[in-house]
């Protein structure tokens, strides 16, 4: 999807990714595809055969993984996730410009990444370029009883918690009714 500033998000891919793998921990090979084909990468890379079964186990179980850093609250435990992430599945930074994509960073190991490590590398530079250009941690799980639901915090104001004004709202009113109660 794009960026509310112009072009593709790694950011955003990676909440869609991680938040539909989170509601649906099977999701079918066929559903990562479509939501990948959402935010920009190619149909030819996606077929049954560019993106198979063992392909998609490796993006979900990259997405449960990269689910630890979202619900990271901790900048420095955050910053060490991330440098062991793009030690473990990173290279070298090139600048890249393809499929009617303004020129960006790719740190995977191009066309011998599986998509796990793909999405892992290609994730932490993103979480890491949002942390440095914040200087805070701008994503989370939402706090909300019973939500989680992964978000993105990059708008002015304090650190969100909730994911939703809705979340927030429930929230906010639950703890009111509790304190009621326990006065």
């Amino acid at each position: 999807m794009a960026d509310p500033r112009g072009g593709f998000s790694a950011a955003r891919r990676l909440i869609d990714l991680a938040e539909a793998v989170r509601a649906e921990p099977e999701l079918p090979r066929t559903a990562l595809a479509e939501l990948l084909a959402g935010h920009g990468e190619r149909p030819a890379d996606l077929t049954e055969q560019a993106f198979p079964e063992a392909g998609a186990a490796e993006l979900r179980a990259a997405a449960r993984r990269m689910a630890g850093v979202l619900r990271e609250t901790d900048e420095d435990r955050a910053a060490d996730a991330l440098n062991a992430l793009l030690e473990e599945c990173a290279t070298r930074p090139r600048l890249t410009r393809h499929d009617g994509h303004p020129w960006h960073l790719h740190v995977d190991r191009g066309e011998e990444a599986g998509w796990g490590d793909w999405f892992l590398a290609s994730g932490a530079l993103a979480l890491a370029q949002l942390l440095t250009e914040y200087g805070r941690i701008a994503w989370g799980a939402c706090a909300a009883e019973g939500c989680g639901r992964f978000f993105l915090a990059t708008g002015p104001g304090s650190v969100r918690r909730y994911c939703s004004t809705t979340c927030a709202g429930r929230s906010r009113v639950a703890a009111h009714r509790r304190r009621k109660h326990e006065a």
